[in-house]
């Protein structure tokens, strides 16, 4: 990839960080960068879409950035509208005081960039790759893409459904949810791995540092573990922790009781 287009599309980044933050700063409320997180790829995705030679695995990563991303921005928002700040950002408020406002750019918008960006790395080098035929990874990544997709997009609906539920249990323990704590995360972690598979099919080895990532910060940091804090006060955690996988769904395990 040549400097030229690597500057434009961390310019492109920034400026959308920039008026993503503009817009948290005006709302009071910057739990707008997880909406924000899927479309972000989608301008990684468009900058080399734009920049690089059209050819067919261009059009099919850009398309399932968009596709993937938009989904995400849309369940997202549809879960915070109308809601106030997250709790995570409102603490993180409280203790920036008056000058929140402008730190807030550098502690949350500009690392999550940093980390969009360097997530971001499939995209880049398979759709700046010209490629002379498909491959068998291209085949394991699209597989392996559209099963994290529906997996993702299937456990955010039974989640959805069963938060609109007046009289609900302490857990979700029906459709995936019963084989994992966690589908909708695992759902996102694999079909990065099929982006991944991408990466290599145009010549890259080492993207697959990409996939590596963010499975690991799901799984171990700015997923999965969060969630886990507010789950444990809840009664019955225990149990339903020693039945249910917390990431990679799989058959629940007998608990004695």
């Amino acid at each position: 990839m040549n400097t030229e287009i690597l500057l434009i599309e961390i310019g492109a980044l920034i400026g959308y960080l920039i008026v993503t933050w503009l817009v948290s700063v005006k709302l009071r409320d910057v739990s707008i960068i997880d909406i924000a997180w899927g479309p972000g790829f989608g301008v990684v995705a468009l900058v080399h879409f734009v920049t690089g030679e059209v050819h067919w695995r261009a059009w099919l990563v850009f398309g399932l950035t968009i596709i993937w991303g938009g989904r995400l921005a849309f369940h997202i928002w549809s879960r915070h509208r109308g809601k106030p700040e997250d709790s995570r950002y409102r603490k993180w408020r409280e203790e920036g005081g008056q000058n929140w406002w402008w730190t807030s750019f550098f502690r949350v918008f500009l690392l999550q960039g940093v980390l969009l960006w360097v997530i971001a790395r499939p995209l880049a080098v398979s759709m700046q790759t010209a490629p002379e035929f498909w491959t068998l990874w291209d085949t394991i990544g699209i597989v392996i893409w559209t099963i994290g997709f529906i997996i993702e997009m299937t456990a955010d609906g039974q989640l959805a459904k069963y938060l609109k539920l007046q009289q609900r249990e302490s857990f979700l323990r029906t459709g995936l949810w019963k084989y994992s704590r966690h589908p909708n995360y695992f759902g996102e972690a694999l079909l990065w791995w099929g982006f991944g598979a991408f990466g290599v099919a145009a010549g890259y080895d080492w993207i697959l540092i990409s996939p590596v990532m963010i499975t690991l910060l799901l799984r171990f940091f700015s997923g999965v573990p969060l969630l886990e804090r507010s789950m444990r006060t809840k009664p019955g955690y225990n149990e339903y922790s020693q039945r249910t996988n917390a990431f990679i769904p799989w058959i629940p395990k007998k608990v004695s009781q």
